[in-house]
């Protein structure tokens, strides 16, 4: 089995390349679970068909810890395993904490074992990279981590405080970096600004998502664009960015 996760600002479509991406695998005979690592627990909606699952800390804090694996993990598209980490109240304990106790969880029921997953991808928050944020960073989860931005300024300030998270822990065993996908956004000087801070983090550049209405459609179908529109270029750009991560991490094993 190989994981890795995948980090980015809010808003930056992480969650919906992450789904397309975990569709992608599917489609490649891979059996793939999809954990969302945010307080909002919407990363697995378009692959649920709009369905809102049950976090693990909901379901902990109802059944007093006495989990069982069908609790908290759902079969969506393409036989895509789905799980949601979920948070606190807003305003009411820390969302990164929460993040640390469900994931312990699904390590604790051998979820992977259990539905022979051979790539677990985790969709994480990266507005802030606390210790719980960090948590699929840490030796047993992520082999490696990717992470998305645009060439917005806020964007890019967000993927530095990843890439220096994760140069903090290099020697710790914690994840790689295994390279920045740049979601296109249109601004002036996109690609260099986004080359730049690939540099500057030691890093590349390892594909490019190109803007399009196709995404937006899928979202209000409710649906990947791989599944919605699977004859599209889009679907097609989400591909062949998910045959460059598996070559990516074949390369640095």
């Amino acid at each position: 089995m190989v994981s890795f996760a995948v980090y980015g600002k809010g808003g930056i479509g992480k969650s919906t390349t992450v789904s397309n991406i975990s569709c992608a695998l599917s489609e490649m005979g891979y059996k793939v679970m999809q954990i969302g690592c945010d307080p909002k627990a919407d990363s697995t909606m378009s692959i649920l068909n709009n369905k809102k699952i049950k976090t693990v800390l909901q379901v902990i804090k109802e059944k007093n810890n006495n989990v069982e694996i069908d609790d908290i993990v759902v079969e969506g598209d393409k036989g895509i395993i789905c799980a949601e980490t979920g948070g606190p109240t807003p305003g009411l304990g820390c969302a990164g904490r929460g993040v640390i106790v469900a994931l312990d969880k699904i390590k604790q029921l051998n979820v992977y074992e259990k539905f022979n997953i051979d790539i677990v991808i985790f969709d994480v928050l990266g507005d802030v990279v606390c210790g719980g944020f960090s948590m699929p960073m840490r030796k047993g989860y992520a082999d490696y981590v990717y992470i998305i931005t645009s060439g917005e300024n806020m964007s890019i300030h967000a993927a530095a405080n990843i890439g220096m998270a994760l140069n903090n822990f290099k020697d710790r065993g914690y994840a790689k970096l295994g390279g920045i996908i740049l979601n296109h956004r249109d601004v002036d000087r996109e690609y260099e600004k986004v080359l730049e801070l690939a540099n500057d983090l030691g890093t590349k550049v390892i594909s490019e998502i190109s803007r399009s209405d196709i995404v937006i459609k899928a979202e209000n179908m409710n649906r990947t664009v791989v599944s919605a529109f699977p004859n599209d270029k889009m679907s097609n750009e989400y591909r062949d960015l998910t045959k460059k991560i598996l070559v990516d991490m074949e390369c640095k094993s």
